[in-house]
């Protein structure tokens, strides 16, 4: 039920009440929260897998690379079925899909089945849960502070590592990998209810505005099958030269992120001498920086042109990873503890300026069109994670893999600034009812 309420400023103990986009963001954070769970894993169970399996770690990181290359591939087409099917509805089958991946891993003798559900499932799962859900999200539930929400949102993946990647590596070291795949599916499984209870649709359907919104804006009738959707978006935008730029450096901020430093630093720190227990917390610290480092990212995205933005972030990242190969040690030293705290605020700082960019360019069509340019992201990070692996596997460590990845993130610096403003975007009026008394807006479920 939905009620008008006014509210009188002079009255004492009145307050506006919460405009029910938060809620939706809110529910949405635990869910991204939820699938970041497992994707914290692979770096954490290289070692062990190979320990009790002897398969090569080029084969466990192709399965890790089937994992990175469905969540890329699969958001454009969620983002087109969270149109014609509810967001509700996909969100839920997603994260069932990764309690299963997750779970059924226990189960697993060969290195086959090991790519269906870590590779398959999970990567299906976690794909309908990427960064285009959050520009779905952010698109349908917010007009006023867009960026900020953007960068909320997407440190909820980095929340997920921060929570479940020291919890996964001790679980590893006490009890095994299997009772770590099996708290990964339990966490998703414990998501779903509050999925199903409380994540709505459009801010229409409550006959509301978006937030920061002047009116309220039915949503418009899904056109024609969710992969036709997908599909045309990608061959409208693959003729213009902003998605091929934006493209081309998500591609490599996908390489030089999960697919690298996600995928191989526990090992290579172990490589080192490191302990995993160890690596594995430094990692999380790359989360716990995430998160500020994305949430100001979003800020800064409503006051910055987005292009400098990018080419900041990936010149910095670029030459982060040209120093790393000498920081590492048998202890995390002062300077890759430097390193850690540097490259988390940057780690997907590069996400809100590329949603907003999207919707520059793409209109509409922009949390679509930004699920294929995600899609490039994990293209990049596949390639990475199997990459990284065979580098090791040949010449015995990582250094190679570091220096190929910061040469490429200062190319994808050059990109971004390759981008031509396409016009300034008009400032969204909030009004302010004037007179005695304010309207607001109160929801109850």
């Amino acid at each position: 039920m939905v009620t008008r309420t006014l509210v009188d400023p002079a009255a004492p103990g009145r307050a506006r009440r919460l405009h029910p986009a938060w809620l939706v963001a809110a529910v949405a954070f635990v869910a991204l929260v939820g699938a970041a769970g497992f994707r914290a894993t692979p770096s954490v169970l290289l070692h062990p897998l190979h320990a009790e399996f002897r398969w090569p770690l080029a084969t466990i990181s192709a399965a890790v690379s089937v994992n990175l290359l469905l969540y890329g591939l699969t958001a454009p087409f969620a983002a087109a079925l969270m149109d014609r099917f509810g967001v509700r509805r996909v969100v839920t089958v997603a994260l069932l899909l990764v309690a299963a991946g997750s779970g059924l891993t226990v189960f697993m003798t060969a290195s086959w089945q090991l790519i269906l559900c870590w590779g398959v499932l999970v990567g299906l799962g976690t794909g309908s849960m990427a960064l285009a859900f959050v520009a779905t999200v952010t698109g349908r539930w917010f007009v006023h502070r867009r960026g900020l929400v953007t960068g909320v949102l997407t440190a909820g993946g980095a929340a997920g590592q921060l929570v479940f990647l020291p919890l996964v590596a001790v679980l590893v070291r006490e009890h095994g990998w299997r009772s770590a795949a099996l708290v990964v599916a339990g966490a998703a499984l414990a998501v779903v209810p509050l999925v199903v209870w409380l994540l709505r649709e459009h801010p229409a359907d409550l006959g509301l505005p978006a937030y920061g919104a002047a009116e309220v804006v039915p949503p418009a009738p899904a056109a024609g099958g969710a992969a036709a959707r997908a599909v045309g978006a990608l061959t409208a935008a693959a003729r213009t030269r902003p998605f091929w730029l934006l493209a081309g450096g998500f591609a490599i901020c996908g390489a030089t992120t999960n697919g690298l430093v996600g995928t191989h630093f526990v090992p290579a720190a172990h490589d080192h001498g490191m302990p995993q227990t160890t690596a594995a917390g430094l990692l999380a610290l790359v989360g716990l920086f995430d998160i500020v480092g994305t949430i100001a990212s979003g800020w800064l995205t409503d006051r910055v042109d987005s292009r400098l933005l990018l080419g900041a972030y990936y010149a910095l990242r670029g030459g982060s990873l040209l120093v790393l190969p000498g920081l590492f040690a048998a202890s995390a030293e002062p300077s890759m503890l430097v390193f850690i705290v540097f490259y988390g605020l940057d780690w997907v700082a590069t996400v809100p300026p590329t949603v907003a960019l999207c919707r520059e360019y793409f209109g509409a069509s922009g949390a679509v069109v930004f699920g294929w340019v995600f899609a490039a992201h994990q293209v990049g990070a596949a390639v990475a994670a199997t990459g990284a692996g065979l580098v090791r596997d040949r010449l015995g460590d990582y250094a190679l893999a570091w220096y190929v990845a910061g040469a490429l993130s200062i190319g994808a610096a050059v990109l971004s600034l390759l981008l031509r403003r396409r016009g300034v975007p008009s400032p969204v009026a909030v009004p302010v009812p004037a007179g005695p008394a304010r309207r607001a807006w109160s929801y109850r479920g």
